[in-house]
């Protein structure tokens, strides 16, 4: 039998805990069920992490660093603020609906998180890597189309968050992708009135 190295290991596991909780909860993503999925045995699991919970933190790392590279890919086109908020806003949509799965179940680990005190602190981090993540886009976007935020950026980051989570949880509802385009154009436009030109 071939010997996996431990950071495959690690991936395989990461990917089949999310497929597992995007398709069934996170309460049915057991250590055991997670194994199986990976068509591992419950002894490799103990060799890449040291508890599920450990997992999970990774996991949420793991979506939010490709979520990172949709939203922000090396060939970025400048335009004017509003244009490259869309544009930028787009990106993340277009994201989701490639596997709407991948942001279901971080919802539930949002609310997971959220509904143990133990684990608040991960529902926190998570947050606070969306708003980083935002905040870097938005640093960009200005410096590109030579605009001023008038307030601190961080909190134009928690707005930018807050509008995606609105148009992430309302697409998994309706799957209108009209309607969802139309919610990038206006909160580009929210946005962008923070800001001034240099």
């Amino acid at each position: 039998m071939t010997r996996i190295p431990a950071p495959e290991r690690r991936a395989a596991l990461i990917e089949a805990a999310l497929r597992v909780i995007s398709r069934n909860g996170i309460a049915q993503a057991t250590t055991r069920a997670i194994v199986a999925e990976a068509g591992m045995s419950l002894a490799s699991f103990h060799y890449a992490f040291d508890s599920r919970d450990e997992l999970i933190d990774e996991l949420i790392s793991a979506v939010i660093d490709h979520a990172r590279h949709a939203v922000m890919p090396d060939d970025l086109v400048d335009g004017t603020l509003v244009e490259m908020l869309e544009a930028g806003i787009i990106r993340y949509f277009e994201h989701l609906k490639a596997d709407p799965e991948h942001e279901q179940a971080m919802l539930e680990l949002t609310q997971y998180a959220l509904r143990s005190p133990e684990r608040h602190p991960l529902a926190r981090a998570q947050y606070a890597k969306y708003v980083e993540l935002a905040e870097q886009s938005l640093v960009i976007a200005a410096e590109r189309s030579g605009s001023e935020w008038q307030v601190p950026v961080a909190r134009v980051a928690r707005v930018l968050v807050a509008f995606t989570d609105g148009l992430t949880l309302t697409w998994l509802v309706d799957r209108d992708d009209e309607a969802s385009l139309a919610v990038a154009h206006a909160s580009a436009v929210a946005l962008s009135r923070m800001a001034e030109p240099r």
